[in-house]
């Protein structure tokens, strides 16, 4: 056997071994994400009592088969972590049935919802429909009068409030204390080590081109560059549940921005976000799915476009080059500038109407199926 015949077998006894433990682990690693898969909706399912709504109970088993169909995967945040697949699984809010009073007066009322990893979640209401008091019971500031909380698959306690990060609507800093000392300081009240605390923080001030600011007093900071700071501080332990009430407020287009896109990342890393808020435009833009509390009862739950379609006007609006006609199906219609919306009887479809221009050798520019905002929705259901 001559020496190139000899390479090449050994070149070929390597490849196959390396192949076949590379198989090997491929089939071990697919059987143990199959044992949790399997594992985390019977968790899920004994969680759910037998009163629950037939409404949440389908929300429940929605989430469940989503969870099974989609995991994101924790990577390495703006600064640190890697989550195991377990915590990805778990890594998750349950509320059931919370009821909380005061003097009295319920002011949360049945709120029951449940968070999925790598989302944002909206939380909007009138003022004093309850969602305060639903952040402050799911962060353990407040007991429920009764219902369940579980978070991560587990009940509050210390380890799990160490792994969420809240930005209050009342702004809250240290004004003597220097800005990386603020970040510093409130991380390790997490159990963030020094010397890591550290690396963040100068890793978060760097990516919102405030560590030349580092030294100053936090009462030295303008009111906007405060409120990046305070956000920072409420991820600077690398929370993987963050909890935002009024996070854009006051701040100017620039630095909203900033921030939305810190918060998409993370969304995108796989951190579970609520964001509470008044502004229907950011919700509408940002949030996957949403919860609508007035008087302290869920009036509205579930994906942001079902709920949009659920609300949706029985018309279209289309924008075309030359006169659109008389249309079979259509009542009425109502011009806004180059734009006309169609009214359309009770039994035709949008498909319909569009089937008769392209018929009509009419070119469409624009055919949308009119839906309103999440502001106009918001205005028809807590009307009173």
């Amino acid at each position: 056997m001559d020496n190139l015949t000899l390479i090449i077998l050994i070149v070929a006894i390597v490849v196959i071994i390396t192949l076949r433990l590379m198989l090997r682990s491929y089939r071990q690693r697919q059987s143990r994400l199959k044992d949790i898969s399997e594992e985390a909706p019977s968790l899920k399912k004994a969680a759910i009592a037998d009163d629950t709504p037939l409404e949440t109970k389908a929300q429940f088993e929605k989430d469940a088969q989503a969870e099974k169909t989609s995991q994101p995967e924790k990577t390495a945040p703006i600064a640190s972590g890697v989550a195991t697949e377990m915590e990805a699984q778990v890594k998750r809010v349950e509320i059931l049935h919370a009821y909380k009073s005061f003097g009295g007066k319920e002011v949360v009322k049945d709120v029951s919802f449940t968070l999925a990893p790598g989302e944002i979640f909206g939380l909007v209401g009138p003022n004093g429909a309850g969602k305060t008091t639903t952040i402050r019971m799911l962060i353990d500031i407040l007991k429920p009068d009764s219902g369940e909380i579980r978070v991560f698959g587990q009940p509050l306690g210390e380890e799990t409030k160490n792994r969420i990060g809240y930005l209050p609507e009342e702004r809250g800093l240290y004004q003597k204390m220097r800005v990386s000392d603020s970040l510093v300081y409130l991380a390790s009240l997490k159990n963030v080590e020094a010397r890591e605390a550290k690396e963040r923080a100068e890793q978060l001030l760097r990516q919102v081109d405030m560590l030349p600011h580092k030294s100053k007093k936090v009462s030295e900071l303008s009111r906007g560059m405060g409120q990046i700071i305070q956000f920072l501080v409420t991820i600077a332990h690398d929370p993987d549940l963050i909890i935002l009430d009024e996070p854009f407020a006051g701040l100017d287009p620039v630095n909203r921005q900033l921030l939305k896109d810190i918060v998409i990342e993370l969304k995108r890393q796989g951190r579970t976000i609520i964001l509470s808020t008044h502004m229907m435009n950011e919700v509408e833009e940002m949030c996957d799915r949403i919860l609508m509390i007035d008087q302290g009862r869920v009036v509205l739950y579930g994906e942001l476009a079902e709920i949009k379609w659920r609300f949706r006007n029985n018309s279209v609006l289309v924008e075309c080059d030359g006169d659109i006609g008389e249309l079979e199906g259509v009542s009425g219609r109502k011009v806004h500038g180059k734009v006309v919306e169609l009214f359309l009887d009770g039994d035709t479809r949008p498909q319909k109407i569009l089937s008769q221009l392209v018929e009509r050798n009419i070119r469409v520019d624009r055919f949308e199926v009119s839906t309103p905002s999440l502001n106009e929705i918001f205005l028809q259901v807590v009307k009173r």
